[in-house]
């Protein structure tokens, strides 16, 4: 039985992980349709891991910010569902407190598209006070330069709600879409 169920689950992710591609190769509405069939599946009230990576993605296919902010802030909410034991189930390297400095840093970031500068820095800096869980590798490096970018834009003069569009994280080792945490800034 609990054999079954992680089979399911690692079904799941592996769906997900299909449209997460369909995104990256830029076919953003097909991506959003596959997602928004495996939210139906999942629920509301799901597995955290598959609602909080999920999310985590479908805020990336949105064209309207405040779709984008509704989804991140659901990848938010289901991370803080999430115990380290249920994401080492799908890989043993992540851990939970690992993704918040990702997921504060999309928020951050939904908010500077929105206009809304000082909700923008707060996620700012949380996503900065959680940051010495992230690993001196390319990843953490890249939540960190993400962080930086954004502050950085926020203390310019003049309009910050254009962010540069960079490509996110997301990817384990060979590849393996392992959910949160990914950055954009």
């Amino acid at each position: 039985m609990a054999e079954q169920q992680e089979q399911a689950a690692d079904a799941m992710m592996t769906r997900i992980g299909q449209a997460v591609m369909l995104l990256h190769g830029g076919d953003r509405e097909e991506a959003r349709s596959r997602f928004l069939d495996l939210w139906a599946e999942i629920g509301e009230e799901g597995d955290p891991l598959h609602r909080c990576t999920l999310a985590h993605y479908m805020a990336d296919a949105q064209d309207d910010p405040s779709d984008e902010l509704a989804w991140d802030l659901r990848a938010l909410s289901a991370a803080d569902e999430l115990t380290d034991a249920r994401v080492a189930e799908h890989h043993q390297s992540l851990a939970v407190r690992a993704f918040y400095p990702s997921l504060h840093l999309n928020l951050a970031a939904d908010y500077v598209k929105l206009g809304r500068s000082e909700a923008a820095r707060s996620h700012l800096g949380v996503a900065r006070s959680r940051v010495d869980v992230l690993g001196d590798d390319a990843y953490g490096d890249g939540i960190r330069a993400g962080i930086g970018r954004l502050e950085s834009r926020l203390d310019r003069p003049g309009p910050a709600e254009t962010p540069e569009p960079t490509p996110r994280q997301g990817r384990g080792p060979g590849g393996d879409t392992l959910g949160p945490p990914r950055h954009r800034p």
